[in-house]
């Protein structure tokens, strides 16, 4: 069984509720999120305080997680509140859950996959 600090993941991190956001992935997602949460990753995480972790999902293989990247990437900034907002309306720091293997709050993401926010 695979532990939950090797999962890869796709994911958000926030400064505050509708503050910045960064999306990123990586192979070893508990690992990396702590990291943007000490500030030991210089850029744009560091340089906008964005500590908090408001939604990520896992994937099966890094090429599916760097897809999902770039595809959230390309999306507009209210799909992407939208999206967090979904299972995450506070844009809590999920960060805690994650780390200590209650990694239920995760969306599937094939619940997502397809999914777009109407257009106003």
């Amino acid at each position: 069984m695979v532990g939950v600090e090797s999962l890869i993941g796709c994911y958000m991190m926030a400064n505050r509720k509708h503050g910045v956001i960064y999306i990123g992935v990586s192979s070893q997602l508990v690992g990396r999120v702590a990291q943007h949460r000490e500030g030991l990753i210089e850029g744009f995480t560091k340089q906008h305080g964005l500590k908090r972790l408001v939604w990520y999902e896992f994937h099966e293989t890094i090429v599916g997680a760097i897809q999902r990247e770039k595809s959230l990437k390309r999306w507009p900034r209210d799909w992407k509140a939208n999206l967090i907002e979904r299972t995450n309306p506070h844009w809590d720091d999920l960060f805690d859950g994650l780390a200590h293997n209650r990694i239920e709050v995760a969306p599937d993401p094939e619940t997502y996959r397809n999914w777009t926010p109407k257009e106003e």
